[in-house]
């Protein structure tokens, strides 16, 4: 009995190992709401606020299209005007549902809800080229599936 359950232990563990090795097919375009809070402005927040108080309230249509992946590591670019298109690279967590990631001037924290569904966020502090401070979420929808 008790090898039984040694045997049953490990086949459980191994399966477990690889299931969290084992990473979803994200490519292709997914576009969806997001809901940001900024302070000054950037190329996706657009304005002639300089000033960084009060903040400003934006409803937006972001786009990111995953042009690779190899196993857990995905990249490619994101966008809510296709003439400022920026290039991020992020990872799978080994759960098999928590995204990691970064572009050019802040963190992005997606979680995958379904094949077809991410839900995101995005910050960034004023450090970055634009001086602004974003925190924006929304859900992603994959085109074309």
């Amino acid at each position: 009995m008790k090898s039984l359950l040694i045997v049953t232990t490990a086949v459980l563990a191994t399966t477990a190992a690889a299931l969290a090795q084992s990473a979803p097919d994200l490519k292709g375009t997914w576009s969806g709401q997001w809901k940001t809070v900024i302070f000054g402005h950037n190329p996706h927040h657009p304005g002639s606020e300089t000033t960084t108080n009060p903040p400003r309230i934006r409803e937006i249509a972001f786009t990111m299209q995953i042009e690779g992946q190899d196993g857990r590591l995905i990249w490619g670019r994101s966008w809510s005007n296709p003439e400022n298109k920026e290039l991020f690279a992020a990872t799978i967590a080994a759960d098999g549902k928590t995204i990691l990631g970064s572009d050019t001037d802040g963190s992005l924290t997606m979680s995958i809800m379904a094949p077809d569904k991410l839900e995101a966020c995005y910050t960034h502090t004023g450090q970055g080229p634009s001086k602004s401070i974003v925190a924006s979420c929304g859900s992603l929808q994959r085109a074309g599936r």
